[in-house]
């Protein structure tokens, strides 16, 4: 991906002006598929500059893809008025600094914290055991198993990287799935038992949590159900996946 700055500064009586032209122009970047999001902001020091920041599947998708579509005279027509007050306009590519501030919370801080999490897979653990579906995979299961996929799960969320740094991370859960031949009911029942558990050990219950929990759960199971099938080639090295709040945030109504 590539990010687009573009610094204007706008006389302060088409302030107006310019905001309406670009919500005009917004609704071209929202139907363009070279297009991953775009933000117009405005200084509050200096209110006649304003900073365009868009982010494109790539430079060559924006020059020759979006300005060659049906999409861009539209576009072009929305803004033009201002084309002369723009004072830059450059692609930046990302570098690795970048991540999420500490004014939202993590999963794993609403959860409770790797307390929450080991009440949650032990009483899940005692629900697979007495299944008649999926108890069987588990037969001779190390007594340690909750507790590890606690750690698993707390640092999907947000906490500790502890099953990184000591059960070595996504190549050993993958390990835990390769060929066990999962079956579409069987990843059903898992993915019903561990929100039965998690009902029973009064997880909390709001709707965006139990949405982003859900929400990985579903993705989480999938991939497992995928990666342990016959020939599967999944692949080998990836960082464990970290999971947040996705569309909607924690309500703190």
């Amino acid at each position: 991906m590539i990010v687009q700055y573009v610094r204007y500064r706008v006389p302060s009586e088409l302030s107006d002006d310019f905001e309406r032209a670009y919500e005009r122009a917004a609704a071209c970047l929202s139907r363009a598929p070279q297009c991953v999001d775009y933000e117009l902001a405005r200084s509050t020091a200096e209110p006649s500059s304003y900073i365009l920041r868009i982010t494109w599947t790539s430079a060559k998708d924006h020059l020759e893809g979006f300005r060659n579509s049906d999409l861009y005279p539209e576009f072009s027509a929305a803004i033009s008025p201002f084309a002369d007050d723009a004072e830059e306009t450059s692609h930046y590519r990302r570098t690795a600094v970048r991540g999420a501030g500490g004014s939202i919370p993590s999963l794993y801080d609403w959860v409770g914290g790797t307390e929450a999490l080991e009440r949650l897979t032990e009483r899940f653990y005692d629900l697979v055991a007495a299944d008649d579906l999926i108890g069987p995979l588990f037969k001779g299961m190390d007594p340690g198993h909750p507790r590890y996929v606690a750690m698993w799960l707390a640092e999907v969320f947000g906490g500790p990287a502890r099953y990184t740094a000591e059960r070595g991370g996504y190549p050993h859960m993958l390990s835990m799935h390769l060929g066990k031949g999962i079956t579409e009911p069987m990843r059903r029942r898992w993915v019903s038992l561990l929100m039965d558990a998690a009902d029973q050990v009064e997880l909390p219950a709001d709707p965006e949590f139990r949405a982003a929990f859900a929400g990985y759960i579903e993705w989480g199971t999938r991939l497992a159900f995928s990666n342990s099938q016959p020939g599967a080639e999944p692949v080998r090295q990836a960082p464990v996946p970290h999971w947040g709040w996705g569309v909607a945030p924690p309500y703190n109504g």
